[in-house]
């Protein structure tokens, strides 16, 4: 699991242990396992946020972990063509490729730590595939893709992409040098990530070393999920046992802790973490399929508005014109 790594994590900047006589520890609520399932043209996922109230969730919709997968020849898998509005799309690659492509002319190739990062707004077509390069040769493939929901006033805003490569990613250490933390939106103890988002979130990677502990300042406004890419350990002050596949649910506070076992478990060596929350919307949520909106009018207005061609035409070469960031 590559993604970005150092090679001497005591160099990079160290989080603030929270202050133990006024930090009030989040417990964990719930903690879900993720069924699996097809996407696309047939890549498996893991999804991640099934079961969970969407109150729960609020400001996300959704979240995929794509793989981990290792294709032969042949065998990797993207999507077709097809229509978002109402939300943003965050794609995060940790090994293999993926190339995006979009109505709007924004797209490129992503790998290894890179992130595409697409607001659909008021309507976009994209498409997502692995090069074909790697559908020759194989290999192996993980990620994930967040969909983060916008406000009302924000729902038909103008599409947007956002290119952030690995080596733009914050790079933070847990106090105790055993916690690599990659930043990609929002801020860790006022270390911001690239990633420029309409709805305030937070959304970091950690890879915690066996026996490592990292207890992160969280913002109290901010709800707080943390899903297990890979490995297992514990979640929350309360330290309730989580693994791969996994999705812990906070509750109130403004500290999440999470922790790696002793051991290695298997081949992941210590703990592979998404860690994520953002300010909640509370507004009416009517999603169907690709698009997310707030009334079921309107969820049939963004249908007619596809079948019309009013969401883009296909396909779209890049162009010095397109809202790119």
């Amino acid at each position: 699991m590559p993604a970005v790594t150092v090679d001497d994590i005591l160099l990079l900047p160290r989080i603030s242990e929270p202050d133990p006589a006024v930090a009030r520890d989040r417990q964990v609520l719930a903690v879900t396992t993720a069924p699996s399932a097809f996407e696309g043209e047939g890549f498996p996922v893991r999804r991640a946020f099934a079961g969970v109230d969407l109150s729960d969730l609020d400001p996300f919709i959704h979240l995929d972990q794509m793989g981990e997968v290792d294709y032969a020849p042949g065998e990797p898998k993207g999507t077709a063509w097809h229509p978002h509005r109402g939300f943003e799309t965050v794609t995060y690659i940790i090994d293999g490729t993926f190339r995006h492509q979009d109505s709007n002319g924004g797209g490129g190739l992503i790998t290894n730590g890179d992130t595409q990062w697409m607001t659909a707004g008021g309507g976009i077509l994209h498409i997502e595939e692995p090069p074909e390069e790697l559908v020759v040769s194989g290999g192996l493939f993980h990620g994930f893709q967040l969909w983060v929901n916008l406000p009302a006033r924000l729902k038909m805003a103008n599409p947007r992409y956002q290119d952030i490569r690995a080596g733009q990613v914050a790079l933070l250490s847990s106090p105790d040098g055993g916690t690599l933390v990659r930043v990609i939106a929002g801020e860790v103890d006022g270390h911001a990530g690239p990633g420029v988002t309409h709805t305030p979130i937070t959304l970091l990677h950690a890879t915690l070393e066996p026996g490592a502990q990292l207890r992160l300042p969280w913002r109290a406004d901010f709800n707080a999920l943390g899903y297990v890419l890979a490995g297992s350990g514990t979640a929350g002050h309360d330290r309730r046992p989580v693994r791969t596949g996994q999705l812990a649910v906070f509750g109130p506070g403004d500290v999440i802790t999470v922790a790696a076992r002793s051991r290695a478990d298997g081949p992941s060596q210590g703990l592979d973490i998404l860690v994520l929350g953002g300010e909640p919307i509370r507004e009416p949520v009517a999603a169907y399929g690709p698009f997310v909106m707030n009334t079921r009018d309107e969820l049939v207005q963004a249908f007619e508005d596809f079948q019309a061609g009013r969401l883009g035409t296909i396909p779209a070469e890049p162009h010095p014109g397109h809202d790119v960031l």
